[in-house]
């Protein structure tokens, strides 16, 4: 089995690239959206949150997690992978994003836009010109487009707007390559790349880390014979089971899903 875990409800755009790329396998996802979002936290609770999870993962004999959540994979994953090492692997998103922009921005300037904790923690900076020292990095904090998703209004005219004024500055740096650091921005992604416009690329994120973890599970046969192969889903949530179903099927486009609720 495969888990994924999310601070809520975004890791679910990560899970449909993957069960589209990867069908065969046993997934469980966990969404801790009781106490969503993670973002504006200091990384101490960032990095507690987290490794609750880890520890519930853990007691389900789950051998591998991929941690769906840029928040997380920025601020908590290093510490996470090192206490852990040896009772679970864990995986994060941000290098296979980091790769994906540092191999395909030709003119080798990259903005990023996440929330606050994933921009202030300057991880796709760092993994990025480790890659390339030539790259050019721009990060943009919006805080506001988590909450406003999670309130199903990222068709509102007013979230255009406000995500309009917060890439207004990475549309004067002159990119040509922009990740969306946050797994609830795909929902977002058309305006998004409307915005920018067409000199632009925004890629699909949850599309490369399903790809980059098809590669990984290639070089890595040891760990691929653990994963069982059902094709099942099992999902939880430390929240309203009612509000997780409902933003289920807009995440993963119509799909009716069962939720059970725990406590970590």
């Amino acid at each position: 089995m495969i888990a994924l875990f999310d601070s809520g409800y975004g890791g679910l755009t990560v899970l449909k690239s993957f069960l589209k790329v990867l069908p065969k396998y046993d997934y469980l996802y966990l969404g801790d959206s009781a106490r969503v979002p993670y973002g504006p936290r200091s990384p101490e609770t960032i990095q507690k949150f987290s490794e609750e999870g880890i520890q519930f993962f853990i007691k389900e004999k789950v051998p591998l997690v991929i941690v769906a959540c840029n928040t997380i994979s920025a601020v908590a994953l290093r510490y996470l992978q090192k206490k852990y090492s040896d009772q679970i692997k864990i995986l994060g998103v941000v290098r296979p994003l980091a790769e994906y922009a540092a191999k395909n921005s030709a003119k080798k300037r990259i903005g990023i836009a996440g929330t606050r904790a994933t921009i202030a923690s300057g991880a796709y900076k760092t993994e990025i010109q480790k890659l390339d020292p030539a790259c050019e990095v721009i990060g943009q904090a919006c805080p506001l487009l988590v909450p406003l998703i999670e309130e199903n209004w990222h068709h509102k005219p007013e979230t255009r707007m406000i995500l309009r004024k917060y890439l207004r500055s990475l549309k004067t740096h002159n990119i040509d390559t922009l990740i969306l650091g946050c797994t609830h921005y795909p929902m977002l992604q058309k305006e998004f790349q409307k915005i920018m416009g067409a000199r632009v690329h925004v890629p699909n994120p949850g599309d490369i880390v399903a790809a980059s973890f098809e590669d990984y599970l290639q070089r890595h046969p040891e760990i691929e014979k653990k994963l069982t192969k059902k094709g099942t889903q099992k999902f939880l949530t430390t929240g309203d089971v009612d509000r997780f179903e409902e933003f289920s099927t807009i995440f993963l486009e119509g799909t009716k899903i069962n939720v059970q609720k725990i406590a970590l």
